[in-house]
């Protein structure tokens, strides 16, 4: 699925198809974690069957406003303790299927907002 995006500095997801995920013409084929300023590989499991409460809890690190977590090709939604700190924290967090995690970013980012967005591929 190709997305339109506005022009706005930063990085942009541009598409996502099951397997890969295409941000600023980079092909991504593994889970990766993307800011307006930095793409991250290497923070999180393969899949989100093996998403533990530590994967989730160092996004914090990023100082986001709002948290999207991309979950694969569907909704699926981790423990809430996982997600319950952020609260506390003032710091939203969406739960989503992957494609709409990747438009919802593109959109947040033009919004120029501070979002996290953790994107698993299946």
């Amino acid at each position: 699925m190709r997305f339109a995006q506005d022009s706005y500095e930063g990085n942009s997801i541009s598409a996502y198809a099951r397997g890969q995920i295409t941000i600023n013409d980079q092909v991504y084929v593994s889970s990766v974690i993307v800011t307006p300023d930095r793409i991250i590989h290497d923070w999180l499991p393969d899949s989100f069957a093996g998403l533990e409460g530590r994967h989730v809890a160092r996004l914090a690190e990023l100082e986001p406003e709002i948290i999207v977590l991309g979950t694969g090709a569907t909704s699926r939604f981790p423990p809430p303790e996982y997600t319950a700190g952020f609260l506390t924290q003032g710091i939203g967090v969406e739960v989503m299927g992957t494609a709409a995690a990747c438009r919802t970013f593109n959109i947040l980012v033009s919004e120029e907002r501070r979002v996290v967005a953790a994107l698993f591929i299946s």
